[in-house]
């Protein structure tokens, strides 16, 4: 492309932005609303995904000792344990820090325990952390052979309820992120429309005394770009100040909620928003062109 050529280009771009103002403002503003929610939405999807591997990497069974066991067979089990497919990580609880643990549990109602009259019926236990909630069962199974366990406790319900929702969480996200990205094609495409119909006299016309398609179609091209480039970028600085304030409000609020930390995970996103900006718009273009192109 010769110097020109680009600089006619670039003119053009510039001169229809200036005679179709409102236009303009009307399709960056489309493109801010449509990637905006496309980033924000995406956000949520990729914060409750990491919510969901948070809920299956604390999948967890119960298993309780007997009482009369000896500190080596204690080691054994512990690597026993730990070599079970599906285990993630083993803790030992002795049966003063599952007291403890129970009184925090019960607040003001630690009254309750006053007929117990000091003595603790709870027994040394291990924690053991699975990968996933659909290997809890086999674990347990496994524990629950040893000689040393008393018994193992894991809760079916909940362990099913969790795997549910967080296949569900991820099947939701990810249409969603394909629903939003369909719309936001389709919203900018037609705005671009109403631009190139506004200019078809004067595309017809250069049809007519003997332009190439693409020489016809690169300034609708660079305007695409410009405008899902501009639209991006304000759609970007907006995600990054409202996914701060979020992000404060949350760690007030739940100081331990697993979220994404800001950075740089929002780095990436406000690239990825740019990147979807100029390629949605230089789409839209093109696809808007089409129909005009055949004179």
């Amino acid at each position: 492309m010769k110097f020109s050529t680009s600089e006619y280009f670039i003119k053009e771009v510039y001169t229809s932005f200036k005679r179709n103002t409102w236009m303009t403002l009307a399709s960056i503003l489309t493109v801010v609303i449509s990637l905006f929610i496309l980033g924000f939405f995406s956000i949520v999807v990729l914060n409750l995904n990491k919510l969901a591997d948070t809920l299956e990497s604390q999948v967890q069974v119960s298993v309780y000792l007997k009482d009369d066991i000896n500190e080596e067979d204690l080691a054994d089990t512990k690597k026993i344990l730990e070599s079970v497919e599906g285990t993630q990580k083993v803790n030992y609880i002795t049966r003063d820090e599952a007291m403890r643990n129970f009184k925090d549990r019960l607040g003001d109602q630690q009254f309750l325990l006053d007929a117990l009259d000091n003595t603790n019926p709870l027994p040394n236990s291990f924690t053991v952390v699975v990968s996933a909630p659909e290997q809890v069962k086999s674990v347990a199974d496994a524990a629950q052979t040893l000689f040393t366990v008393e018994s193992v406790s894991y809760s079916q319900d909940i362990i099913n309820h969790i795997f549910n929702l967080t296949h569900l969480i991820r099947i939701i996200g990810v249409a969603l992120i394909i629903l939003l990205l369909g719309a936001a094609i389709f919203i900018i495409s037609n705005t671009i429309r109403l631009t190139v119909f506004a200019r078809r006299k004067e595309i017809a016309i250069m049809k007519y005394v003997g332009a190439t398609d693409w020489f016809i179609r690169w300034p609708f091209l660079l305007e695409g770009i410009v405008l899902g480039f501009i639209g991006g970028g304000i759609a970007a600085a907006l995600l990054i100040v409202i996914y701060a304030q979020i992000s404060q409000e949350i760690y007030n609020a739940m100081a331990f909620f697993p979220l994404i930390p800001q950075y740089p995970f929002i780095n990436y996103v406000v690239l990825v928003v740019l990147i979807s900006g100029i390629i949605i718009g230089a789409a839209g273009s093109i696809i808007s062109l089409k129909r005009f192109l055949r004179v």
